[in-house]
């Protein structure tokens, strides 16, 4: 039996009238993760939908406007397939789900179609861009991706190299950023080189642990599987089987930017990410990022994916504030 078969017989959809639909669902575990602790995630889909809905049992009901039921309807396709395939909805899936059902209409097939299996959660594209970027990590053996904060750039890479190296496709994950404050002087760090860089490339360790688990990253650090170092490490040497991603690519000069990938060696993948508007560089015009996608973009082995705010999943205010910057950027410049 297919799973698409096994999905459909927990799932029934039935339109009473052109106001109501009531849904059923048969697997408690799918029910209660579709519902949310408290009718949470419910009560947030009559707010996003502005429809009325009522829980009882294994039935949810919903009543509104002809439009906004069949909104509402999508959103529970794109959340029983979710849980199906990841055993998990998380908040931002309540969002997304109807996000998606407005803004393009075969979001659910793209996004489920770019699931990507990691040891402590599955990770499915939140917009059509982070479903080309995740296609494109996969089957490119160069990628560059150039947005906005949120949008996913250094998490998906990340994802994917970490399934590839549980599948065996590769022998190592090379994590790699410039050293260059943020906009702050940090002064003397005591310890040990592995201490002294830890705070520039603390991100992609965030992204590690909530994929992986502290204790298996650590392990896999010291075993070599996994590698952390700044990006002046990088030079002289030759990267086979493995996927190595240059994160914060907007602080590395286009000397550096061609020095990474010119590293690249057999069975390997390299990932540059950057976002263009947050160069922390004192002199801003040595940033090489979009320097070097203008230099690469005819190159057909080179895959680009330029994200926008609209591709921000973080938290649905960050795409506000993206918006509010660049709207004061271009009042500044008139």
């Amino acid at each position: 039996m297919s799973e698409i078969s096994k999905l459909d017989q927990n799932l029934a959809i039935k339109k009473i009238d052109s106001e109501t639909i009531n849904v059923q669902i048969n697997d408690n575990e799918m029910l209660m993760s579709v519902v949310g602790q408290f009718d949470v995630n419910l009560k947030e889909l009559a707010k996003l939908t502005h429809t009325n809905i009522f829980f009882r049992g294994n039935s949810i009901t919903c009543k509104g406007k002809s439009e906004d039921i069949v909104v509402f309807c999508e959103a529970i396709k794109f959340l029983a397939n979710k849980y199906f395939l990841t055993k998990i909805i998380e908040k931002e899936d309540i969002m997304l789900s109807v996000k998606k059902n407005i803004e393009f209409e075969k979001s659910n097939i793209k996004s489920f179609q770019q699931l990507i299996k990691t040891p402590r959660k599955s990770v499915i594209a939140r917009s059509e861009k982070q479903s080309d970027y995740i296609k494109a990590l996969k089957e490119n053996e160069i990628i560059m991706s150039l947005g906005p904060a949120g949008t996913g750039k250094s998490f998906l890479a990340v994802s994917v190299g970490v399934s590839m190296l549980m599948e065996k496709k590769i022998d190592r994950v090379i994590l790699s950023r410039p050293a260059v404050e943020a906009g702050e002087k940090l002064g003397f760090l005591p310890g040990d080189m592995k201490e002294k860089v830890d705070p520039y490339l603390r991100p992609l360790y965030d992204a590690l642990y909530e994929l992986f688990g502290a204790e298996k990253i650590d392990k896999k650090i010291e075993s070599g599987e996994i590698e952390i170092a700044p990006l002046a490490f990088m030079r002289g040497r030759t990267l086979k089987n493995c996927f190595a991603i240059l994160d914060e690519a907007q602080n590395a000069t286009e000397t550096q930017i061609k020095m990474f990938l010119t590293r690249i060696g057999e069975n390997s993948k390299l990932v540059v990410n950057g976002d263009p508007s947050q160069i922390d560089l004192i002199n801003k015009s040595h940033s090489g990022l979009v320097k070097s996608k203008n230099i690469l973009m005819d190159l057909k082995e080179i895959k680009i994916i330029q994200f926008d705010h609209n591709d921000v999943v973080r938290h649905p205010l960050v795409s506000k504030i993206i918006r509010a910057y660049q709207k004061q950027s271009i009042d500044d410049k008139d």
